[in-house]
């Protein structure tokens, strides 16, 4: 499905920056219709004032208005017209304490009560203010008339018209049409600018186009059976998907948090923050044995973190033991082929000369040797997988000079099946590390110690080795560490790590002490048959 392509990122800007102007150019014409009726109020105001103040204090009308009646005596009209005139105010108004207008330029106004609004003139005050009378706004400036006493005998009225809304829209509109024009200009300049600086920064594409490339990586991902963890320079979590969440077992909100925070095992802490010597590096999580890789990422010379991939090798690892163990007992065979083909040629040499008693004698010697030890293992030890695994390590221990042996007081009965299973892991790996130890050594000797618990076994495995150096006591149970030379495909160090696992898993544990030798104790709890 193809995603309809939307309004181009300059596009999207410029739109924004005349939504801007616009929002501005708003706000600039309501100040200025503001700063325009506040200078209009103040500045006429004053000149309102002024022309009353004139008119109050002139003399025929303080003489004359105390007696003045509305239409009778043209001498007050003559005087307020023409301080109206000279004033340059549209209108004038004479009128008594009782506000009865007795003077003014408006005829209808003649003996009616004249508006004051919000005015305290009657207070002795003078006052400045807009004033509606039918509808249309005045400016008005009002000021007592005094006697020669000083008393209050009538009111002195100036007014002016107040300009309406469009009026003085108009008389903005030259100042507001160049600064439209002048942000106008800066807006489109600064959106294209803008753009050409983000599509720089984000490769030249299109914010349909990263969000397309986002849902196709995070469903790309998400869709991977592989994990995949990245961290950038400061160790935090950029990206987790699914197998490598599941893989493990980090939190669902585990992104944005640094990995020293998160409950990870030392080992993948340091796989995942330090750079990586080789490729498909094991790391035992939990129960399972993963593989990682570590690929440090920079751009433009900087470092910008890391991706890790991570593939879970359990069900390899599964397939390698058992090919181990495949291969434990073709050495097995090969040992028993190469002993018993010794003897058939002592038996063929004892044929040729004759000595057929004492061919008889050598088969009974021979078959009572095997049966023996046979009958030895498994009358201490009823479970058939572990019975098998020892003896099979008696032939390949003849082979490599090793006397392996089961300690008279060894006793199992026959166990489950996953305690089978865990008995033949634990013990074939603790038996091979023990030949490892002795290897090369005289009167090499490996001991196996197996006693039955109410609630599982118990493993004993000593060996006339150097036994472990102190400074090593503490990394002999870390995953991938060994003494020994690396293995194929690096998968050395895993033994007593993956034994230990085994063990803690079924609710024991695994350790070990020097006693002429080292000595390894596994405690594996399960449920009996």
């Amino acid at each position: 499905m193809t995603r309809r392509r939307g309004m181009s990122l300059a596009g999207q800007y410029l739109v924004l920056q005349l939504l801007i102007v616009l929002a501005v150019l708003v706000a600039v014409v309501a100040i200025s219709l503001a700063q325009s009726a506040a200078v209009f109020e103040r500045t006429e105001g004053r000149r309102a004032l002024s022309a009353a103040e004139a008119l109050g204090n002139n003399p025929a009308v303080r003489e004359l208005l105390p007696d003045a009646e509305p239409r009778l005596g043209a001498a007050l009209s003559s005087v307020a017209e023409t301080v109206r005139t000279v004033s340059g105010s549209s209108q004038v108004a004479l009128a008594r304490l009782d506000r009865t207008v007795v003077a003014t330029s408006d005829p209808g106004l003649l003996g009616q009560p004249l508006q004051l609004g919000d005015s305290h003139v009657l207070d002795g005050r003078a006052w400045t203010g807009v004033v509606n009378e039918s509808g249309t706004a005045y400016l008005s400036a009002h000021v007592p008339v005094l006697n020669d006493a000083g008393k209050m005998i009538g009111i002195a009225s100036i007014s002016r018209n107040y300009p309406s809304t469009l009026e003085r829209l108009g008389d903005a509109v030259p100042n507001l049409l160049t600064y439209l024009g002048v942000a106008s200009v800066l807006g489109v300049a600064g959106s294209l600018l803008l753009a050409r600086r983000v599509k720089r920064q984000t490769l030249g594409m299109e914010p349909s186009e990263i969000t397309g490339l986002v849902e196709n990586r995070e469903a790309m991902l998400h869709g991977l059976k592989e994990g995949v963890v990245a961290l950038d320079p400061h160790e935090r979590i950029t990206v987790a998907n699914d197998s490598a969440r599941e893989l493990l077992g980090l939190p669902p909100d585990c992104v944005g948090k640094k990995v020293g925070s998160l409950a990870v095992d030392h080992a993948l802490k340091e796989v995942l923050t330090r750079d990586q010597p080789g490729p498909d590096r094991l790391v035992l999580v939990g129960d399972r044995m993963v593989v990682l890789n570590r690929v440090p990422i920079r751009s433009r010379g900087r470092d910008i973190g890391s991706v890790t991939t991570l593939r879970d090798r359990t069900e390899l690892s599964s397939l390698e033991r058992e090919l181990g163990a495949t291969r434990t007992a073709t050495d097995t065979l090969r040992a028993q082929a190469h002993e018993f083909a010794n003897q058939l040629h002592v038996i063929s040499g004892l044929i040729q000369i004759g000595e057929y008693d004492s061919v008889v004698q050598f088969v009974n010697g021979a078959t009572l040797d095997r049966t023996r030890l046979n009958d030895d293992v498994t009358s201490r030890i009823h479970d058939p997988a572990l019975a098998a695994l020892l003896i099979a390590k008696s032939s390949l221990a003849a082979e490599r000079g090793v006397a392996l042996q089961l300690d008279p007081e060894s006793a199992l009965g026959k166990v489950d099946d996953e305690l089978s299973r865990d008995l033949a892991t634990v013990v074939g790996n603790l038996v091979d590390n023990a030949f490892d130890a002795v290897a090369g050594r005289a009167e090499a000797s490996v001991r196996v110690l197996v006693e039955e618990e109410d609630d599982g076994a118990t493993v004993t495995v000593r060996d006339s080795g150097a036994g472990v150096s102190g400074r090593h006591s503490e990394e002999i149970f870390r995953q991938g560490f060994t003494t020994k030379g690396p293995g194929p495909g690096g998968g050395r160090g895993f033994g007593l790590a993956l034994s230990r696992v085994v063990c803690r898993r079924s609710g024991g544990d695994l350790t070990f002490a020097n006693d002429n030798g080292a000595v390894f104790t596994a405690r594996l709890k399960a449920g009996r048959v």
